[in-house]
């Protein structure tokens, strides 16, 4: 059996994200992203908090990489954060990352000391109105 001498190199952390050219910029289309494996340490205890992270975005120019936004997420890891600075935190980055027309970010973190907590921020760009839906059905 033949050796392949291009070993894939393993992934790791990253606190950057790549991007590439939204293919219909022309139109208002939402991308959802949901991110089970949320993690991070708490800073008082240092015991480790989970999350599931639901990404909700319309882009402008630019869309997420989602490899790199898993490298990116998984840099959190060992990092202590609390909740509100670290959901507020990677939100800040992916705007800055693609200036979308609207995201939102939801971070619903997994139960600590009997308390459910869920995250919400939003960004919207500056002039930017959400068409109206039509219910269909």
């Amino acid at each position: 059996m033949p050796v392949n001498p291009q070993k894939p190199k393993p992934a790791h952390p990253v606190r950057g994200l790549e991007t590439f050219a939204n293919p219909n910029p022309a139109r208002d289309y939402t991308i959802r992203i949901r991110v089970p494996e949320f993690s991070c340490l708490c800073p008082k205890t240092g015991q480790p908090d989970f999350a599931t992270l639901n990404f909700e975005y319309i882009p402008e120019k630019l869309c997420i990489e989602l490899k790199s936004l898993k490298n990116y997420i998984w840099s959190y890891r060992d990092e202590g954060a609390f909740h509100e600075t670290v959901t507020n935190q990677i939100l800040d980055d992916c705007v800055a990352a693609i200036e979308p027309r609207y995201m939102c970010l939801t971070a619903d973190f997994n139960v600590r000391g009997g308390i459910y907590t869920t995250v919400v921020a939003e960004h919207k760009k500056p002039g930017w109105q959400a068409p109206m839906r039509i219910a269909t059905s």
